[in-house]
Parts: C-alpha cells; structure tokens; sequence
C-alpha cells in the first residue's frame, strides 16, 4: 500500500452524456458524494488491440444526405468522421441491395454470367460512393470498411429470388468471382475494402428481405475452398475474411466449424457478430467460448441498431427510458421472450459496448448512419432508428444520445489501443478501459441508476476522485 506521500493526483478529462441533457459535455466540477465506487485501472494486464468503433454507409443514409442542403450533409458527415466529431474508424457497408436500400438490385444482372463480363457498380454511384468518398476526405486518420452481401446474385440460387434460398454449388467459383470484381471496381473508384463478410445472416432473416442461406460447414468449404483461394489469386489476400455474421448465441457452433484446423482456419480472418438476440444479454459465455477457439482471430461486432421502433424525433427523454421494444417483443419463441423486454436504447448501446469490450469483441460497428422521420428508407419496410435521424422535406437534423454514445468510444479508443484490467467494486455501474497508441488511457463507466455517483480511479499509486451523474455515460481520458 502507497503511502500518503507517494499518491499522486492523475490528470484528467471528463466527457459525459446523460438523461439530464449533457452531451459529450466536458465535465470540470465534481460535487463531493461520499462512499465512492473503486475503479482500478492496470495498464500491465492487456486483452485485445481494438480495430475500431463506427456506424454503417447503406444506400439509405446516402440517399438522405443527397437530399439535404449541402450544409447539413457536411455537418453530419462532419459529426462522424472529422477531429471534431466522432472520428469513425471501422465502417461497413453492403454488396449490392439490402433491406435499407431503394429497392433489389445486384451487381451481376446478366443470369448465368459466371465469368461476370457484365458485372456493373451503376447502382452504388449516384448515392453510396459519393458518401463514402466525402467521409473519406474528411477523416484525418481514415477508417476501415467491411463489406457483406445480403444475397448471392438471384440466378446464382435454388429458388432464382433474392429472398432465401441456397448458393447453388455449381455457382460457387461465380460467386467467389463476384467479391473480386467488387474489390477491383471499389477500388477504381478510389474506394480500398478492408475486410468482407460471406453473406449477412446467414440464418436469414425469416425470408423477409434480402438473404442467402449458409450451414457454418458450407461457409467454411465455400471459404477454404473458393472464396480464399480467389481472393488469394486475385491479389487480394491482405482483404479479411470474416464468417458468421449474425446473432451471438451461435458462436460456439459457428466457430467449431471455422476453425476445426488449420485448413479450415486459413482463409478466415475473423468472426463477425450481430446483437439482435436480447435487448439486454451480450452472451458473454458465447463470446468467451470465440475467442478461446481462436485467440489471435479478429471478433467484430458487425451490426446492431434499435429495430421495429420508429425513431422519436427530437425527443432525448425517450432515449434512456425504457419503452423501446425490438422484433422479439412480438415474434420471438415463448422460450425467448425473456430476452425481448422492453429497454432503454442509451442503456443498450452502452452496456452492450462495455459487455462487449470486456470480452475479447475488438471492434463494434452501428448499423444506419442515417434514417429519416419514418426509420427508412427501406423497400421492405423494416423500419428502425439511427443515432441521427433528419427530416429530408424541411432539411432538418437530429442528433439523438445514441450518437453520443457512439462518440464516447470512437472518438476516445483509437485504433490500436489495447484493452486493459479495469474493475470495479459495484454491480450497478458498468466500466471499460483501454491504453491507446498515444499513451493516454480512456476509461468509460456507465451508471443507469437514478443516483449521482462518487468515483476513485486508482492507477498504480495515482488517485483521483470524480462524480458521475444519474443516468449518464462517461469517458474520463487520463493523461498519462
């Protein structure tokens, strides 16, 4: 134990969001509260280096931002990828149609074009690359994109629709061409993919929109034994290969098959996961259970948005109340309705993030950057929320909390931080913390209670006492 001589005071900033209307507000008084919760940080003991934190450019988003004046696209553009803003590092975005597209479409229009001669991007050029290359130019330290096809190309499957069905197998050196020729024309447009995923949910999605159905042995043969190998041939093999994609629960059975051995393991970079399974459990068992299958892997949160709400528009209260629902509330099994109660999307965000970071998840991307008024568009009609919603008729905009949620991690866990020992002696509160590549430590805590809290950040033989409010979220930087 450090004597009282030897303690010395860490520097600090606080940066919090809370129910009482801060936003990522930094914070510089602290009322005295007694009997504070113990955080202690050890930078000795690391996890996982951390890919990035982001959100997800859709044919949606893109369509908005063309409908808004040019200062309000720069000014959301601006609020995600700038130095001032949340500074996005990990993104994703989807190969050909999605549900938060205009309508279907796919690359390869011509049926049975197995060499892809006419493989075209037409559709993505009015709305999708120019948003991505905007937020290129404004980000200083760039970002990574994952890229995942919801369907196969139509002609390509058992039942010729882009709703379900089955890769035909005489179709898989055609399809393996297709992410090739995605690659190479994303690239002539001055656009560099970072990773793929095989297919998004692979599951499906009860044949609602777009899907291709995969077992984990299929994805992992149509990995080892074509997409890999083309990737690898093409010049592409520094792209990352990501499996699964899809909800946490199946990790163990998905990652089983991916990486029985070393030949199966080859080609997959990583596991891509999903959070639509509880509006509460972030399944670390499951996540625990990844990571030891395949330690040196990448495991990435890939998706996860407020689903089957329409976003409330410029009401921040509705945010951190629990009255949100999502698709379970009304269609999951009886035996998994306990993992669909209602919840408060802020305390979503945040405990699934921090759940997340505390086991092994080393990036974690949000699904719609941008979705209007109704939650679309969408051609199925499969409405959900963003962290910014803006009414394209008025050109108006609206930040909601869960983009300051979002922010309290992209802009403060850089890429390359290492995950480190942080814990804390209270069950109420949730706490993260990560040693970024600059040196500083970021620590986020998380209190849903209806009480401000005391806090004492012990690092080594430093101290320091800070408060939290009610219902807030903070990221407190220790300068070290």
């Amino acid at each position: 134990m450090a004597s009282c001589s030897d303690t010395k005071e860490i520097e600090i900033e606080v940066y919090e969001t809370s129910e009482a209307g801060n936003s990522l507000t930094k914070i510089t008084e602290f009322s005295e509260i007694e009997n504070p919760i113990i955080i202690n940080i050890n930078p000795e003991e690391k996890f996982q280096t951390i890919t990035g934190f982001g959100g997800s450019f859709t044919e949606a988003s893109a369509y908005l931002l063309n409908k808004l004046g040019k200062e309000n696209r720069k000014k959301i553009l601006d609020a995600y990828f700038s130095e001032e803003g949340a500074k996005y590092s990990l993104t994703r975005t989807h190969i050909a149609s999605c549900d938060f597209s205009l309508s279907n479409y796919t690359y390869a229009k011509v049926e049975n074009d197995t060499l892809m001669e006419h493989f075209t991007i037409e559709d993505d050029k009015d709305d999708l690359i120019p948003m991505i290359l905007e937020a290129k130019a404004i980000s200083k330290d760039g970002f990574k994109i994952i890229s995942s096809p919801w369907s196969c190309p139509p002609w390509m499957k058992d039942n010729k629709n882009y709703v379900g069905g089955k890769l035909l197998p005489e179709f898989n050196d055609a399809f393996a061409l297709y992410f090739s020729k995605y690659l190479e024309a994303y690239k002539k447009e001055g656009i560099d993919i970072w990773g793929v995923t095989v297919i998004n949910e692979p599951h499906g999605n009860g044949n609602n929109w777009e899907s291709t159905h995969f077992s984990p042995e299929e994805m992992t043969l149509f990995v080892q034994n074509h997409l890999g190998p083309k990737l690898e041939k093409d010049g592409w093999k520094d792209v990352k290969i990501f499996g699964y994609d899809q909800n946490r629960a199946g990790l163990p059975e998905w990652v089983d098959a991916m990486y029985k051995n070393e030949e199966t393991s080859k080609y997959f970079a990583g596991t891509a996961i999903h959070w639509y399974e509880s509006t509460y459990d972030f399944f670390p068992e499951q996540l625990q259970y990844a990571h030891k299958k395949a330690p040196n892997k990448y495991l990435i949160e890939t998706e996860g948005c407020v689903d089957s709400e329409i976003p409330h528009w410029q009401d921040d209260a509705w945010y951190w109340k629990k009255e949100a629902t999502d698709w379970g509330w009304d269609w999951a099994s009886a035996e998994d309705k306990h993992l669909h109660p209602k919840y408060a999307p802020v305390n979503r965000y945040a405990t699934d993030i921090i759940g997340c970071l505390n086991n092994w998840v080393d990036g974690w991307i949000d699904w719609n950057m941008v979705l209007d008024r109704q939650g679309g568009p969408n051609w199925f009609k499969n409405w959900c929320v963003a962290p910014v919603i803006v009414d394209q008729e008025k050109d108006e905009v609206y930040f909601t909390p869960l983009y300051y949620v979002m922010a309290h991690f992209s802009k403060f866990m850089r890429p390359g931080a290492e995950k480190i020992g942080c814990t804390i002696n209270n069950e109420e509160l949730m706490t993260t913390a990560v040693k970024n590549p600059d040196g500083s430590i970021a620590v986020v805590v998380f209190n849903p209670t209806e009480k401000p809290k005391s806090i004492q950040l012990n690092i080594g033989n430093q101290i320091k006492n800070t408060t939290i409010s009610a219902k807030a979220l903070q990221t407190i930087v220790i300068k070290m």
